[in-house]
């Protein structure tokens, strides 16, 4: 039998951890609850954690200083933000950080038990394309190894959050493909929701700002006006 996946949830408000326990708990997940951000850099650096659940504002240690920590780890662990900072300012800066989704409170448990299913659905498929793929790719100045969870270009490392790096080697596993932006909601995000398809947008703009030579005039990821996007070598044609 699987053993359990293990979720660590740093949240300060017990009501919000309460009903975020009991509802993980139902599916069968093994949730630890931390309630201040010392507590939670603790456990979070004895490893071995499947999801990370994190509140921006914490006691002690803020939620993006253990943000910025678990991105530092070796093991790549998924993280979703959860923080009544609502504005654009602090969900780009989560982002940037490495988190890999971002709830503003209030917001439905239902949806974040989901969205934490989605990630470590993500995270099993991903593993096992990389087992099954046991290489890398490689595409005019391109390079990704999906065991490594590396990719640079023309030599030069690029600096790609967990999610930026999951759409590139997407796109470049299928060159030439077109996909809406709920077609990459679902196989990038693993999920498919309504009014979330102006995060693919940020992701494609932050991700074209770091491998084309022009943002403006991309050449690698390319816009199909009316169906969505497709990568095409650097001088492919639109």
């Amino acid at each position: 039998m699987d053993q359990p996946k293990r979720v660590l949830l740093v949240e300060d408000d017990t009501h919000i951890a309460d009903l975020l326990k009991l509802h993980l708990r139902d599916e069968r997940l093994d949730v630890v609850h931390c309630a201040d951000g010392d507590e939670g850099l603790r456990r979070l650096e004895e490893g071995g954690w499947d999801a990370l659940i994190l509140d921006l504002m914490l006691p002690g240690v803020d939620g993006l200083e253990i943000c910025r920590r678990a991105r530092a780890m070796t093991r790549y662990t998924p993280i979703i933000i959860t923080s009544a900072r609502s504005s654009e300012v602090h969900r780009i800066l989560g982002l940037e950080l490495g988190a890999d989704d971002y709830l503003a409170k209030p917001f439905s448990v239902l949806e974040l038990v989901a969205r934490v299913k989605a990630l470590l659905r993500r995270v099993d498929a991903l593993a096992r394309n990389a087992r099954m793929d046991a290489g890398s790719l490689s595409c005019d100045g391109l390079f990704i190894d999906p065991l490594t969870r590396e990719a640079s270009l023309d030599g030069k490392r690029l600096d790609l959050t967990p999610r930026e790096f999951d759409l590139l080697y997407f796109f470049v596993r299928q060159p030439g493909k077109v996909f809406s932006r709920m077609d990459l909601l679902n196989a990038v995000w693993g999920y498919r929701h309504e009014g979330y398809e102006h995060t693919v947008n940020t992701h494609i703009n932050r991700l074209r700002a770091k491998i084309e030579a022009d943002p403006a005039q991309p050449t690698r990821i390319l816009t199909v006006w009316g169906h969505g996007y497709k990568f095409a070598a650097a001088g492919g044609g639109s």
